[in-house]
């Protein structure tokens, strides 16, 4: 049987997580990034990034917008989550749809100019 946790305690786990990202003077930061570690765009946080954890997932609060500058157009290969003095919270992975990243986008390749948005982030604390 493998170790499980309560809800309670995924969800106190999760807030854990998602208050690092106030951490800091402002808004933390959702970084996308090239395999060459290439920033493609910086998508802004609000101050706080989450409310409060239910059943061991956080739902972020609205996310702003980037526009990519990368001079031409750039594969999203994986994130960065950062408080905003630029602490490295969790990072990962970013795929297409349907291929298994932490991030999931419908459209990897960003062309320069063209603005990044999150509709939607959510944080889940693992059982």
């Amino acid at each position: 049987m493998a170790l499980e946790h309560s809800l309670a305690v995924r969800s106190s786990a999760a807030n854990a997580v998602v208050d690092s990202i106030d951490g800091g003077s402002g808004a933390g930061t959702f970084i996308l990034l090239t395999a060459a570690d290439a920033e493609v765009a910086t998508l802004t946080f609000s101050d706080p990034a989450f409310g409060a954890a239910s059943n061991g997932i956080a739902t972020a609060a609205s996310i702003t917008s980037d526009t990519s500058a990368t001079g031409n157009a750039s594969a999203i290969t994986k994130f960065e989550i950062r408080d905003s003095d630029a602490t490295l919270i969790f990072e990962g992975p970013v795929t297409g749809t349907g291929g298994g990243g932490d991030i999931e986008m419908t459209n990897t390749t960003v062309a320069n100019g063209e603005t990044v948005n999150c509709t939607a982030f959510s944080y889940t604390a693992m059982p």
